[in-house]
């Protein structure tokens, strides 16, 4: 794997797992795992269940554990559907350098 497509599997892992765990558009992913609740401006999770289901609710609430399998995941398909797999990082890629740069536009004009 060249340099390139190293930096752009990273930007769409970073991407991919916060969509996973934190974005409102997948709460439906998280909502059979765990319950979300604000208190004085931060958000809460309680996680539901026992066994596999407490598992998952405890995967899905955890950016590190996350990514690990949002990295494998986007680089097994890397590897072996690239014609598939190459379109969602490239976007997921994008998004996730775009996110960032917002980040740093926004601490810039605080």
């Amino acid at each position: 794997m060249d340099v390139f497509h190293f930096f752009l599997l990273c930007a769409a892992s970073f991407r991919f797992t916060r969509l996973i765990v934190y974005d409102r558009i997948t709460s439906f992913l998280r909502a059979p795992f765990h319950d979300e609740f604000e208190q004085d401006g931060e958000t809460y999770i309680v996680i539901k269940g026992t066994g596999i289901r407490r598992w998952i609710g405890e995967l899905l609430s955890c950016h590190w554990c996350t990514g690990i399998w949002c990295a494998a995941g986007l680089y097994v398909g890397m590897v072996y559907a690239p014609s598939i797999f190459m379109p969602l990082v490239s976007v997921l890629a994008i998004a996730g350098i775009a996110a960032l740069m917002e980040m740093v536009v926004q601490k810039w004009s605080e």
